[in-house]
């Protein structure tokens, strides 16, 4: 087996940065090629002795080769750790070597790992990696060590100044607590330092945003011409899954296989990528058949039918086109799967059959529609009350 050489190189790429420094890097060389490593040290070209190695002329030189010569001791140990182990060495498995040790002390790698190796269904961890992201795009590198209060209260800050609702910081940061619980767990974080223990994660009462009916056919009759015909695909999907009630997700999942003929009648059939239920939907008897008629239309490319995108970006369209229709409301591509439900219910459909064609686990799920009607017949009393009140006879 041949062993790895290692050289100290300063300033490969022959170029200082906007401070006059350069780094200092280690050289691996294995059977012909060649892997460089970071050091962390950057020096001006006078403090760097080429020949003999070494940083010379600096306030803390010794400091610096203390640590520049550790960190070739610890590439080497690693190589022979790996020898023991009976692995075939190779300079990528070294890089992944060091790289591991890196991430040791940092949240962000942790906390991919853990989604990656989770067994989550795929529907929650891509919920999950959004959280990471926007971590990851409010601070790059995170240690476990900063895992504080003040560092949530910042991420909560960071959130609220890009417009996020309270509803949506508070998802994200079950996301983020769920994984500061595990770090815990595993040895990470000491439980003294839990940085969720004075912080409470507020939610304020949602509602389901619906369409009512008149809305809906606003939408149904809305003419896109010109620079709007583009948005016509995101429209008819929405309505499909007005008329069908079916998640983003599981809109997007769909295929033509999806599409079943059963006693010549077309049916729906899915399953659910959120709970895995299998869902049957007989659309030919849903809303006068009004889906069927959407797919007529792309009966010859479902697949890209079914194909939309990123939900954030189909969500902006959908403000436009609710602009466009008169709508004043805030609605989400999820509003459908609400306007479908509330609908149903309001035609006098049974709730435990509105259950099973959301796909719903249990009908309590499905019980916070019959509030919302619930409200709407109410306010429709209301608005038609006799402008006298009425007296009960005396007899």
């Amino acid at each position: 087996m041949n062993k790895i050489t290692y050289n100290l190189v300063y300033n490969r790429k022959k170029s200082l940065n906007k401070r006059g420094l350069a780094l200092v890097q280690v050289e691996a060389y294995l059977n012909g090629k060649k892997k460089y490593f970071s050091t962390k040290v950057y020096l001006r070209p006078e403090q760097w002795d080429t020949g003999k190695r070494l940083v010379r002329k600096h306030p803390n030189a010794n400091e610096l080769n203390r640590i520049i010569h550790s960190f070739v001791i610890s590439m080497e140990q690693k190589e022979l750790d790996l020898w023991r182990q009976g692995r075939i060495i190779t300079l990528d498995l070294l890089k992944e070597e060091v790289e591991n040790e890196g991430n040791q002390n940092r949240f962000l790698p942790f906390f991919r790992h853990e989604i990656d190796t989770s067994s989550l269904r795929d529907s929650t961890k891509h919920n999950h990696r959004s959280t990471l992201l926007l971590l990851q795009e409010f601070r790059k590198n995170v240690t476990f060590g900063e895992l504080n209060f003040d560092f949530i209260t910042a991420f909560e800050a960071f959130m609220r100044n890009k417009g996020y609702h309270t509803n949506t910081i508070a998802k994200h940061m079950k996301h983020l607590k769920r994984y500061i619980n595990v770090a815990i767990n595993k040895g990470y974080l000491v439980f003294e330092k839990y940085a969720f223990r004075k912080y409470k994660i507020k939610m304020v009462a949602s509602s389901h945003t619906h369409l009512l009916p008149e809305e809906l056919e606003r939408l149904e009759q809305l003419s896109l011409d010109g620079k709007y015909s583009k948005y016509r695909k995101t429209l008819d999907a929405f309505l499909f899954c007005c008329y069908a009630g079916l998640r983003f997700s599981d809109f997007t999942n769909l295929t033509s296989d999806n599409i079943q003929s059963i006693g010549k009648k077309t049916w729906l059939m899915y399953t659910s990528v959120k709970t895995g239920i299998e869902v049957r939907l007989p659309l030919y008897l849903l809303f006068n058949g009004k889906a069927l008629l959407i797919l007529q239309k792309y009966v010859n490319n479902l697949t890209d039918f079914f194909c939309l995108g990123n939900n954030s970006n189909v969500n902006k369209t959908l403000a436009i086109l609710m602009q466009l229709a008169g709508i004043s409301k805030r609605i989400s591509f999820h509003a459908a799967r609400h306007t479908n439900a509330t609908l149903l219910i309001y035609k006098g459909v049974n709730i435990t059959t509105v259950q099973k064609l959301l796909g719903h686990k249990s009908v309590r799920t499905t019980q916070v529609y019959t509030d919302i009607m619930d409200m709407t017949v109410i306010q429709d009393l209301e608005k038609h009350q006799l402008s006298k009140p009425f007296a009960l006879s005396k007899h």
